[in-house]
């Protein structure tokens, strides 16, 4: 696993870097806008050049910040460096490419929506891939807010699914929720180096794989000289995804994990969905269905119950 977060109390970043519950809404808050603010530009710029861009930009912002652990870390780092920049292909570059392809045939509500269910799918995974402890009410509460997430993606018609008639965006959404349980179960085998290292090293892969899709699937790596000619809202968006949701909500979480513990902490992934489905009605003006508040319901009854068990387990 990792090693925890160093920090000098220094200035204004001192405070907030002691304030568990501030940095666990801000975290999910700068997550949660990723969704709002791809879904901003869309038209404007191709989901593989906007990836590429965020994963390289947001590379070059990271390492300044990690050089002093890079190279305390450099021993670990030098025997296990693919299996981190792997972690950047998969759980970065792979994840975010098919959110932002799909958000180009779906609502960001949609959206948030249907990725406020992954820690029910994450702890699913768990129970099938590692035989990971589930009570009959975990069990439960993965089938309740799967139900949710698929009402979401037929839009409120069930029997969409028996004719696989589900939006092409909503479908890549749930492959981004795929890859990213995915990524999620493969951190039990992560290197134990400092946080800022393995984000380093695992933007870098990002970045790299980010390329090679660019190249291979969209515009081509030439498309990054239309950038500077592209409108403020597309720069805006990228200077917010390369900084905040890439490295600011990463400190943040940890940080607050590190001051609160894992088990007080992950419940704040459940806001995920919030702050997008807030953006999305409040930036972009979309609009909520009933079937958005129906599956939004069924999923929180779904994470409670969950929840509720696990707690019972401890």
């Amino acid at each position: 696993m990792t090693k925890p977060l160093d920090h000098q109390n220094r200035g204004i970043s001192a405070g907030l870097l002691d304030q568990p519950y501030l940095l666990l809404i801000l975290a999910p808050l700068f997550w949660g806008g990723n969704v709002v603010a791809a879904k901003l530009v869309v038209g404007e710029i191709d989901p593989f050049l906007l990836l590429s861009a965020r994963c390289v930009g947001a590379t070059a912002f990271i390492l300044p910040f990690s050089w002093r652990f890079l190279s305390a870390d450099w021993p670990v780092i030098r025997r296990t460096w693919p299996l981190l920049m792997a972690y950047g292909a998969l759980g970065y570059a792979l994840y975010n490419v098919l959110l932002y392809m799909g958000l180009t045939t779906t609502t960001a509500v949609n959206s948030s929506i249907e990725t406020g269910a992954l820690p029910m799918m994450i702890l699913a995974a768990n129970f099938i891939v590692f035989r990971v402890r589930a009570t009959i009410l975990q069990v439960v509460g993965v089938l309740i807010a799967i139900t949710g997430v698929m009402l979401t993606a037929t839009h409120g018609d069930f029997s969409r699914i028996l004719t696989l008639d589900i939006n092409v965006g909503d479908g890549f959404v749930l492959l981004a929720c795929l890859t990213y349980t995915a990524y999620t179960l493969a951190l039990r085998f992560r290197p134990q180096v400092h946080m800022m290292s393995f984000m380093a090293v695992a933007f870098t892969g990002a970045a790299i794989t980010g390329l090679v899709m660019l190249q291979l699937f969209g515009p081509g790596i030439g498309s990054f000289a239309s950038i500077p000619a592209m409108s403020p809202t597309v720069w805006a968006v990228l200077i917010y995804v390369m900084i905040f949701p890439s490295m600011f909500s990463q400190i943040a979480y940890a940080r607050g994990v590190e001051l609160v513990g894992p088990n007080r902490a992950a419940p704040s992934h459940n806001l995920i969905p919030v702050f997008g489905t807030l953006g999305s009605v409040l930036i972009l003006g979309e609009r909520l269905e009933l079937y958005h508040y129906l599956a939004a319901a069924i999923i929180i009854a779904g994470i409670a119950m969950a929840e509720w068990a696990a707690r019972r387990l401890r």
